[in-house]
């Protein structure tokens, strides 16, 4: 059920690959907000943040099905963005001084770990996709 410009680059993306997007989305979400709330995960005294290393393989496998349904990049993208923007908004306090994330190394490692692997997939996806779109072209 995927669009792709080897089958039909006319043909408009079914109604299941509209709402499984938007679960993506979804899970983007909230794949954000529980690594945030789990990243103050500790052994002992040492910290464990085990839900950045979770959320940066969950980001590339949500941005690998979000690739195989849309040949935008901009669509491909918005689990992504979604999730960035989830975590944004994590890193306010609450009324009451209340922060989720911890002020220490492991707030920028859930960035990190988050968005540069998936990004990375994003990216190359694109640019083979971009490449095979010019091969095509130039027969």
């Amino acid at each position: 059920m995927s669009v792709s410009s080897e089958a039909d680059p006319g043909r408009l993306p079914s109604i299941l690959d509209r709402v499984i997007m938007g679960l993506l989305i979804v899970d983007g979400v909230i794949l954000a907000v529980l690594a945030v709330l789990f990243l103050p995960l500790h052994v002992g005294s040492v910290p464990m943040p085990v839900s950045a290393l979770v959320a940066g393989v969950l980001n590339v496998l949500i941005i690998l099905e979000a690739c195989r349904l849309s040949d935008r990049t901009w669509v491909r993208a918005l689990p992504l963005i979604a999730w960035t923007a989830a975590f944004a908004v994590c890193t306010f306090g609450g009324p009451g001084g209340d922060v989720l994330l911890p002020s220490n190394w492991t707030t920028p490692l859930l960035l990190v770990l988050g968005v540069v692997p998936a990004l990375v997939v994003l990216v190359r996806n694109s640019v083979n996709l971009a490449v095979a779109r010019g091969a095509a072209g130039a027969r």
